[in-house]
């Protein structure tokens, strides 16, 4: 299957399973089963599998031929090459092609000057006025591919400015720029670029992210730390001619494949093997020479073999564009495609996949135990009133007196209830305390003040100790609370099912374990960076300053998804207990009314049998309603109907 034909497969999955959980929804709602708590987790999910988006990331040092690479792979079907592609330099900011509904297709350019200040680009992205918007006239190609060109615009600028935006100068040009001979410094015109283009893979959700080189990538944290680290998929494109060189393999090892434990998501491409075509060599020496360099490679970044793809970009456009099926054979770039869609759509799909069994399970599983206590309780009441026939009035004040001594029973056991609801309320509100957005900002605040007075090195490394010290002790701390809610609410759930009769299924546990994990990452980020940079101390220093506001950036949205997780995981857990109590409370309430209407007019004992059948009967009707959509959604996501059934172990929805 085509890569396009995947990736609309792929979003017809999510819509399918998106309409079969709007169903279940409009369900749950006309037949009373549904609250605010759970319309809010249903529409949280929804959006979700709507808005989901798939990020892919090209990453090379420059003339590695990534923009021939995406214009191969995703833009042949216009016949021409839509990124520029040519000798030397063509991508010299990191460049975003995206698409969403209601936005003018066009170039967005940040100019390079915001990088003299201290907001990042996410920040940035919210402010419209920041940006030049270049218009893409779609119906002409030579419009569309100028617009397009404008992300390889540079500017010369004296050495001190160059400094000051963040670009490292080398008077050898090695490692950094090299001013020319009036002491100028050639620069990127723009800091970043989002391409919104109308593209069948970019509609349904594809972004593709072109990275410039080693020193481009360095000087802008966002990119280190966010962007190629939250990719999916990252293409690290070598040179079939050069293999592996020093500077290849610093950005492998900086950037691409920095702290991971695993290579997954990670492929690398072996471009340019065309170069082997010189009609002189056989096509078994050429063969050979490109097998003992893809092993040269997976030895040198210690990966499998499998995971390197040899390529020719430029002939794989050129047999496209010409419909040349050897070719396009010839250049090896449908078994890269094949193995970014197995890489890519599985893994993504899957993570989807979980999201809608805990989401839908936990919903589906409190529909079950609702619906089950309803039928139990109405059971109970027709049981009474069938016992009731041919009593006399004396039995059926027995029975009322019974009735109401359980009503005042459970009542007495709310006192219970209530005192560990306000218990939980206040551990709630403590673990907020804790990981509050408002808690973070203030220790940010503190760690930049305790930096710009550091006179050495070893003053920034404290300070910063001190701020990632601070950042795992507030989850420590979070996680205990969290720990002693589970244990309370655990008590509580027991205690109604012994006492009371109520089923529950055990609340599900919350870890903390991504959230300390993201903290370590960062933290050892920036210990990278200090001990590489060659300006420490100077806190002025523009690239130091950024790298720790990217820093904090990203830790606050750290702690921004645990305030989410966390929050929707405590709603959740109580959720279930809250609504059992009301419905025993109801259903109370319904038998007492019974044998009063009974003991008041014995002539309608039959009656209210006959009621409680239908009842009973409409009862059995929802159950098989919810079963049918129970087997319905897991037909459409793909998974066993068992799995609704399972109890999650945690409470985290999936990133």
């Amino acid at each position: 299957m085509a890569l396009t034909d995947q990736f609309s497969a792929f979003a017809q999955w999510r819509g399918d399973v998106g309409h079969s959980i709007q169903q279940l929804r409009t369900w749950l709602a006309n037949n009373d089963l549904g609250d605010a708590q759970t319309d809010m987790r249903i529409q949280y999910l929804i959006d979700r599998l709507k808005e989901d988006k798939l990020v892919v990331a090209f990453v090379a040092e420059f003339s590695r031929g990534k923009s021939e690479l995406i214009n191969a792979i995703f833009f042949s079907d216009y016949r021409t090459r839509i990124l520029p592609s040519s000798a030397g330099r063509t991508t010299m900011c990191p460049t975003e092609l995206q698409w969403e509904q209601g936005q003018q297709p066009g170039v967005r350019l940040l100019p390079i000057e915001t990088r003299a200040r201290s907001e990042s680009v996410s920040e940035l992205r919210r402010d419209p006025a920041e940006w030049v918007l270049e218009p893409i006239a779609l119906q002409d190609t030579e419009s569309m591919q100028r617009a397009l060109q404008r992300v390889s615009e540079t500017k010369r600028v004296p050495r001190e400015e160059a400094e000051r935006l963040g670009f490292q100068i080398d008077e050898t040009g090695i490692e950094g720029a090299k001013p020319d001979a009036d002491g100028l410094v050639e620069v990127a015109r723009w800091r970043h670029a989002i391409i919104q283009f109308p593209h069948p893979l970019l509609e349904q959700g594809l972004i593709i992210v072109d990275t410039p080189g080693l020193n481009a990538i360095g000087s802008e944290p966002e990119l280190t730390l966010s962007l190629l680290p939250n990719a999916h998929a990252v293409l690290f494109i070598l040179a079939a001619d050069t293999g592996v060189t020093q500077s290849d393999l610093a950005v492998w090892q900086k950037h691409v494949n920095a702290g991971r434990g695993h290579t997954r998501g990670r492929v690398v491409v072996l471009n340019k093997i065309d170069g082997l075509w010189d009609g002189m060599r056989t096509d078994a020496e050429i063969k050979t020479e490109i097998d003992n360099q893809v092993a040269s490679v997976a030895e040198t970044l210690n990966i499998d073999s499998e995971m390197i793809f040899p390529v020719s970009a430029q002939k794989a456009l050129y047999a496209r564009v010409n419909r040349d099926a050897q070719l396009l054979a010839r250049s090896r770039v449908m078994r890269l495609e094949n193995a970014l869609t197995t890489e890519l759509l599985p893994g993504r799909q899957q993570l989807l996949r979980d999201n809608v069994l805990v989401e839908c399970g936990d919903i589906l599983r409190r529909g079950d135990e609702l619906l089950g206590a309803r039928l139990r309780g109405l059971r109970e009441q027709l049981q009474e009133m069938s016992d009731l026939r041919g009593k006399n009035q004396g039995v059926i004040e027995y029975m009322m007196r019974k009735v109401r001594q359980e009503k005042d029973e459970f009542e007495s056991g709310l006192k219970k209830y209530h005192a560990v609801r306000s218990v939980f309320t206040n551990i709630s509100n403590r673990v907020f305390t804790h990981i509050g957005m408002d808690a973070v900002r203030v220790e940010t605040r503190r760690t930049r003040e305790a930096m710009t007075m550091a006179k050495f090195t070893e003053g920034l490394r404290e300070a910063m100790r001190n701020y990632f010290d601070m950042l795992r002790e507030r989850l420590r701390n979070s996680s205990q609370d969290i720990e002693e809610i589970t244990n309370m609410l655990d008590a509580m759930y027991k205690r109604f099912s012994v006492e009371h009769g109520l089923k529950l299924t055990p609340p599900s546990t919350f870890s903390f374990w991504q959230y300390e994990r993201e903290i370590a990452r960062l933290e050892k980020a920036f210990n990278e960076q200090i001990n590489t940079t060659k300006v420490y101390v100077r806190w002025k220093n523009t690239v130091t300053q950024r790298f720790f506001e990217t820093i904090a950036l990203e830790a606050r949205h750290t702690f921004e998804v645990a305030n989410r997780d966390i929050e929707h995981w405590l709603r959740a857990v109580m959720a279930p207990l809250e609504t059992q109590v009301r419905e025993y409370q109801l259903q109370l309430r319904r038998r007492l009314d019974s044998v009063k209407r009974v003991h008041e007019a014995t002539g309608t004992l039959e009656e209210r049998i006959n009621e409680l059948l239908q009842a009973e009967s409409s009862l059995l009707q929802q159950i098989a309603e919810l079963n049918a959509l129970k087997r319905q959604l897991a037909h459409v996501a793909g998974v066993a109907v068992e799995g609704f059934d399972a109890p999650p172990q945690q409470g985290n929805m999936a990133a």
